[in-house]
């Protein structure tokens, strides 16, 4: 076997991550707590859990295959992960997506569950690790070693990950250009759809606990790259080799856990007890968890995750912001302020604190965020059939950041009045 070398080693992460092309295809990876109203304050019993995938065609918790050919996976604490195949267009996504939750919730409604969409677990519960595999118990271990946060991100957390194609060589969709936006869109999507004020059933005082939670783990593994490389995938791969290595796959039976400290670079060079391969490092890279991981595409990891069908508002603003030029412009321009050349990166920056903290309570965030759906409102327009996503942005911006508010503060309000103790499943947008 070739030994594998740095500069292979940075050659093969460039090439891959970024598959240069133009824009066309959409993908989400929605998330979701799963809680039985019947005994709230406990774990979800993991038989039922496993009942419902496997009503499902092709059933099971490895990778359950829906109608429109969504996968379903289960993550460490239980939360359910459905990835939608990539889909020509943003209609199409949103089509095949709800078609594939509709499997999915009648499944679990079966077993008396229900899928509650929000950034952070509300309840006051045991977060329980219900995954032994030796990757999630090399992470526990490796997280543990930094404080109570990694297992609060694994066993606690649920996003909303839009996934759009990486961008063209050069021209208005260039790589670059389409990767300095979706790092500068990143403080207002964390603002308008923060939804996890909530931690262990009390209030953080944070709008987004994910994003803080988040903004606390390993930085060599969650910081965005190094803004002075000027090509991305540059950046990226110097990115790869710089982050510890989190796990080093043996045979069964055995630990994965790495030696503490080890950078992959460090590997490559000569650490470790055996040196690496292709295979560790593609592996290696899915354990990177920074707010825009490149993955061939571009998949955006700030977003809570939100009640109901209210993951389309999100993906139908980023990929109307992101693929429509006028809409990528006017975003620009009202983003650019936002920007700072110094300090700490993404998402460790003030403005991405103030966007987990405040939300759109920040004046500046709120201006942002307000030209921004703007911007989306018009490409929208712009897209034949797309007037009933147009409507739910339009809706979401008004009932929002138009307000002030963002969902956090609904789950805050039914707090205080002591209405319900999780938040609602809201109807379809």
């Amino acid at each position: 076997m070739t030994p594998l070398t740095e500069s292979g080693a940075l050659s093969h992460v460039s090439g891959v991550c970024f598959k240069i092309g133009p824009p066309r295809l959409v993908g989400v990876e929605v998330e979701w707590f799963v809680h039985d109203d019947r005994c709230p304050g406990k774990p979800v019993r993991p038989e039922l859990v496993h009942a419902a995938l496997e009503s499902l065609p092709l059933g099971g918790p490895d990778g359950a295959s829906l109608p429109s050919g969504s996968r379903l996976t289960l993550e460490p604490g239980g939360q359910v992960e459905l990835s939608s195949p990539p889909a020509t267009g943003l209609l199409a996504c949103v089509e095949d997506t709800r078609r594939d939750l509709t499997a999915l919730r009648a499944a679990f409604a079966a077993q008396g569950l229900r899928l509650t969409g929000t950034g952070t677990d509300p309840l006051a519960r045991p977060r329980l690790m219900v995954l032994d595999h030796p990757r999630y118990l090399a992470m526990e271990r490796f997280f543990d070693s930094a404080g109570p946060w990694g297992r609060i991100m694994m066993t606690g957390t649920a996003s909303v990950q839009v996934c759009l194609d990486a961008g063209d060589a050069d021209g208005p969709q260039a790589v670059e250009r389409r990767w300095r936006l979706t790092h500068l869109l990143g403080p207002v999507l964390v603002a308008a759809f923060a939804n996890s004020p909530l931690l262990d059933g009390r209030p953080t005082g944070h709008r987004s606990t994910r994003q803080t939670v988040w903004s606390r783990m390993d930085p060599t593994r969650t910081l965005a790259p190094e803004p002075d490389h000027g090509d991305p995938r540059e950046a990226w791969a110097q990115y790869v080799l710089d982050a510890e290595v989190l796990c080093v796959r043996r045979p069964e039976g055995l630990p994965w856990t790495a030696p503490p400290g080890l950078t992959f670079r460090d590997w490559v060079r000569g650490g470790g007890e055996r040196p690496p391969t292709l295979g560790d490092l593609d592996y290696h890279r899915t354990t990177l968890f920074p707010p825009v991981r490149p993955r061939g595409h571009l998949e955006l990891r700030m977003i809570d995750a939100q009640p109901g069908d209210g993951w389309v508002v999100p993906t139908a603003l980023v990929t109307a912001l992101l693929d429509d030029v006028p809409a990528a412009e006017a975003a620009l321009a009202a983003l650019e302020p936002l920007g700072r050349p110094d300090g700490p990166r993404p998402p460790r920056s003030d403005v991405w604190r103030r966007a987990a903290t405040l939300a759109v309570a920040d004046p500046e965030l709120r201006r942002a965020t307000l030209t921004c759906f703007a911007a989306a409102d018009a490409a929208l327009g712009r897209l034949p059939g797309a007037g009933r996503l147009r409507a739910a942005v339009a809706e979401f911006a008004e009932r929002y950041p138009a307000r002030g508010r963002c969902p956090a503060d609904d789950q805050l309000d039914a707090l205080r009045s002591g209405t319900r103790r999780t938040p609602p499943e809201e109807a379809a947008p």
